[in-house]
């Protein structure tokens, strides 16, 4: 995995280097970047504009997860990775990128299906990182604004996940290899759809689908697009914990939240409907 990665300041290869009794990147301009005890490796510059998601709703997504309620997504994803990775030739180690990959658990379900690949997964959220670092032995976790350019060498990942993440799609292409495949997962017009009038969530764009062929035209070509449901049944309590881990995390007063999800009994009808876009290199 190392061979791979790149100084994030000179674009240089970079090597392991002992920093005492733990270990740093350090490229041969000695720029160094330090392992936390962790696991993951911090290959951000300067200071991040935002410190991703927090503390409490990284441990909400954690629990959701767990519980097996987005499995749909990741099934979805490992099934289409296996069938991008099959199209694509590659070297003996395919390289699956997660750019946003929060907790890690979407891309150690694609590396369970592909044995032969191994995995980075890139988040702005120290807390997330934490998790992803354990989510899977094939796992390097690594802090970075994928805003900003990717600290990994040209045409180096055989795939790209990308869920519910902002897309850079100039730097998902120039990290790709020409045969690579990007993977993008967003919300479909009706995910979650109980719950946004009820509890006063964030929407889905109306127009979601236009802002994501947006931000990856001229970068990337469409191939298809499947569309995955499921219906769950959740207490109240997870539908808090749900809500906790998301955007809306942000906008909801928990003292008026706890009162509208109390009003809904249980259990709690909730539709999870997301869009699955494989793109290949413009």
């Amino acid at each position: 995995m190392v061979d791979r990665l790149r100084c994030p300041v000179c674009g240089a290869g970079l090597a392991v280097a002992p920093v005492g009794t733990s270990h740093a990147l350090r490229c041969p301009r000695r720029h160094s970047f330090d392992v936390a005890r962790q696991g993951y490796v911090n290959l951000l510059t300067g200071r991040a504009p935002h410190s991703g998601d927090t503390a409490e709703m990284v441990a909400a997504r954690s629990d959701f997860l767990a519980a097996g309620h987005y499995d749909v997504i990741s099934a979805a994803l490992a099934e289409a990775a296996v069938t991008a990775l099959a199209d694509s030739p590659t070297d003996a180690y395919p390289l699956v990128v997660d750019a946003g990959a929060g907790t890690g658990r979407h891309l150690a379900g694609v590396l369970a299906a592909v044995p032969e690949a191994v995995g980075l997964a890139l988040d702005i959220a120290k807390p997330a990182l934490r998790r992803a670092a354990r989510a899977h032995p094939r796992i390097t976790a690594a802090l970075a604004d994928t805003w900003q350019r990717i600290p990994l060498a040209d045409a180096s990942a055989t795939l790209v996940l990308n869920v519910f993440a902002p897309r850079n799609g100039a730097e998902f292409r120039r990290v790709l290899t020409p045969t690579g495949r990007l993977l993008v997962v967003t919300p479909d017009t009706d995910h979650l759809t109980e719950l946004v009038a009820a509890l006063g969530l964030l929407r889905v764009d109306p127009a979601k689908a236009d802002r994501v062929a947006a931000s990856l035209a001229g970068h990337f070509t469409e191939e298809s697009t499947t569309v995955h449901r499921r219906q769950l049944t959740l207490s109240g309590a997870e539908v808090a914990t749900l809500v906790g881990m998301g955007p809306s995390a942000w906008h909801t007063d928990p003292t008026g939240l706890a009162a509208r999800i109390d009003a809904l009994g249980e259990p709690v009808r909730v539709t999870v409907a997301v869009r699955l876009g494989t793109y290949r290199r413009s």
